[in-house]
C-alpha cells in the first residue's frame, strides 16, 4: 500500500505527497480528498485532516482542487 510518508503536515508537504500519489496513478484528481485516508494511518490522517481544514479545504473537495494544475 502506498502511504503519505511525512511527519510534517504543512499544506505544502501534503500537496507534494498527494501530487505523487496522483502522478503514480494511485488516486485521481477527480476523487474526493477524503479518499486519501486509505493511504495513511489513522494518526496521520487526523493530523492531515486538521491541516486541510485549517487551510479551508473540505474533505468533499476534489483532490485536483488540493494540488492545483500542473504546469
Amino acid at each position: 500500500m502506498h502511504k503519505i510518508k511525512s511527519t510534517q503536515y504543512s499544506l505544502t508537504v501534503i500537496q507534494a505527497q498527494v501530487h505523487q500519489l496522483v502522478h503514480k496513478g494511485i488516486v485521481s484528481r477527480e476523487q474526493r480528498i477524503y479518499t486519501l485516508w486509505k493511504h495513511m494511518s489513522a494518526w496521520e490522517w487526523s493530523r492531515i485532516e486538521q491541516e486541510l481544514e485549517k487551510s479551508n479545504f473540505l474533505l468533499r473537495d476534489c483532490i485536483g482542487d488540493l494540488i492545483g494544475w500542473e504546469g
